[in-house]
């Protein structure tokens, strides 16, 4: 651990609380938005914890998740198009909540904090069992496949937890009109594992022997 690996990813945390607090309570038109202070605090609190234990016992894994920048030409459109829906989710989220469109009753928002905390859960047992795992699609120097725990069950475990994590967020936030736009997330997905999957037959060996085993990608019995 470094002190620059430290500041580095405060500076991380700090900004994304106050660029998410920007696209949601100056929408919102105000800081009494309870379901929006719901979110960030299920949102950063695991987000800190999580990063002191990968500083403490694995820090090449959070160096290279801080400063992973995608360069494929198909990867970084995924990766813009998730970007634009987050803004736009969170934006609409914050004018729905300030205009009371489309409302939500409270216990769809604790229901979908506990799915949120769940699907958190489960992403950190995916980065316990994969120091490989980047941010990026690429194929690393001794990386191997790794076919054990939740990659037994499902070829990418990662993006499981990830559908189930954003597709809860707008569901805590209190906001339908927000969970449709955030329906595009499994369709980024499943172009982003397309190209993944290419690109690890390609470069890990025995890549293809996996896919054969693990039938499933992010899903089981579904997808």
């Amino acid at each position: 651990m470094t002190k620059e690996l430290f500041f580095q990813a405060i500076w991380k945390v700090i900004l994304g609380i106050v660029v998410m607090g920007v696209l949601l309570f100056l929408p919102a038109g105000t800081w009494n938005y309870p379901k929006a202070w719901l979110l960030l605090g299920i949102l950063f609190i695991p987000m800190v914890m999580a990063g002191i234990v990968m500083m403490i016992k694995n820090p090449d894994l959070l160096r290279k998740r801080l400063n992973a920048k995608e360069t494929q030409e198909e990867q970084s459109f995924v990766v813009k198009m998730s970007g634009l829906m987050f803004v736009l989710g969170f934006i609409l989220a914050g004018l729905n909540f300030r205009f009371q469109w489309i409302t939500l009753s409270d216990w769809v928002s604790w229901v979908a904090a506990l799915v949120f905390i769940g699907a958190y859960l489960l992403y950190g047992e995916v980065l316990r069992e994969n120091t490989f795992l980047s941010r990026t699609i690429e194929v690393q120097a001794g990386q191997k496949v790794i076919d054990t725990g939740l990659y037994g069950i499902v070829r990418h475990p990662m993006y499981s937890a990830t559908i189930f994590l954003f597709l809860s967020m707008p569901l805590v936030l209190g906001s339908l009109l927000s969970f449709v736009i955030f329906l595009i997330y499994p369709v980024l997905i499943a172009k982003r594992i397309r190209n993944e999957e290419k690109v690890l037959e390609e470069g890990l060996e025995g890549y293809r022997e996996y896919k054969q085993k693990v039938r499933y990608k992010v899903i089981p019995f579904l997808w």
